[in-house]
């Protein structure tokens, strides 16, 4: 096999993230690249961070192309906003790259679940969040500093929403979170129900499925970051943060290339629309105050730009009600 013979996501990526962060734990340190949208000199208004998470494919160069066109459709200061988008290497792009020893790198995916990087130190890809909020979400250096927002699409919702769940988050006083679920193929569900066809929550079967409530689609063992969460007090505090799902209603392929169409994934519903859909009536049925927001992209597929530049991606994002100039479907930028 050929290197064009394997998935795209199994080829290394065309662009490394031109600074870099470094991450230090307990059980070592390492660096990730990233890109942002302005020099430190010029964030001196900065009042809202949006953390912006790749897909499969780990191009954070196209997801920065698709956050800059989605803030410029929100017709905003763009000084007010800072971009930042973190870029998760595999082993692969190591070497491809001529890439510094310390320069964290996971299995092809892993990432999306919050595992362990494979080298050059066991660090989850949610150290790396708590990592850029500790380092960035602070308002000795942006005194206008009012929000702070995490967003991924695809893959990078995975990491969005999981981290929603277990991680440290923002806790810089008088700075507001919120979390941006854009098109992901699963998600954690806090007991063993599941959907049926109809969207009517069933107990899911076990024997068929034996890891179905198994992380990252359930709660069961949960990677090394969040061994020791408490998940009912967790699903309590995800339930009152300030969540937005985005979903594309033409995205609802079952057989989509990027889909996890693992049992326990399957179980959550056919597609990622189905999916989404299923898993915001499953919180609202558990959490009648439940404080989250579904919205629903017309006309948009499995494609990120088109996802993060819509009147609803732009309204989440930069918290803007109307913009005038919405992307449309075939914008450049970010797709899986």
């Amino acid at each position: 096999m050929t290197l064009f013979d394997k998935p795209r996501n199994e080829q290394p990526v065309s662009a490394v993230g031109n600074e870099w962060l470094r991450v230090s734990t307990a059980r070592g340190n390492g660096v990730v690249p990233f890109y942002r949208s302005m020099d430190e000199r010029d964030a001196a208004n900065v009042s809202r961070i949006v953390i912006l998470l790749h897909g499969r494919l780990r191009d954070a160069d196209a997801y920065l192309l698709s956050a800059q066109n989605a803030l410029a459709a929100a017709q905003t200061d763009p000084a007010n906003t800072l971009l930042l988008v973190p870029q998760f290497l595999a082993i692969a792009d190591i070497g491809a790259h001529g890439l510094a020893a310390d320069t964290l790198h996971w299995e092809w995916t892993s990432w999306m679940g919050g595992d362990d990087a494979v080298g050059p130190a066991p660090i989850s890809s949610f150290d790396v969040l708590d990592a850029f909020i500790e380092q960035f979400a602070d308002r000795a250096r942006y005194p206008a500093l009012r929000d702070v927002v995490i967003a991924g699409h695809s893959g990078g919702a995975q990491v969005a929403h999981r981290y929603a769940i277990v991680g440290a988050g923002c806790n810089a006083p008088n700075v507001h979170c919120r979390y941006v679920i854009a098109n992901p193929s699963s998600y954690v569900y806090f007991d063993s129900m599941r959907p049926d066809a109809q969207g009517v929550l069933h107990p899911a079967d076990t024997e068929k499925c034996p890891a179905v409530d198994d992380w990252k689609y359930g709660i069961h063992k949960a990677p090394r970051y969040a061994e020791r969460a408490q998940f009912e007090t967790l699903e309590q505090r995800y339930a009152a943060a300030d969540v937005i799902y985005l979903l594309g209603q033409k995205d609802c392929d079952p057989r989509h290339d990027a889909l996890d169409i693992s049992c326990a994934a399957t179980a959550q519903g056919p597609h990622r629309l189905a999916r989404g859909r299923s898993y915001f009536a499953y919180l609202k049925a558990r959490h009648p105050a439940l404080a989250h927001q579904c919205r629903e992209v017309p006309d948009v597929g499995h494609n990120g730009a088109a996802m993060l530049g819509s009147h609803e991606g732009v309204r989440a994002l930069f918290g803007v009600e109307r913009a005038t100039h919405v992307l449309s479907p075939s914008t450049a930028g970010a797709t899986d």
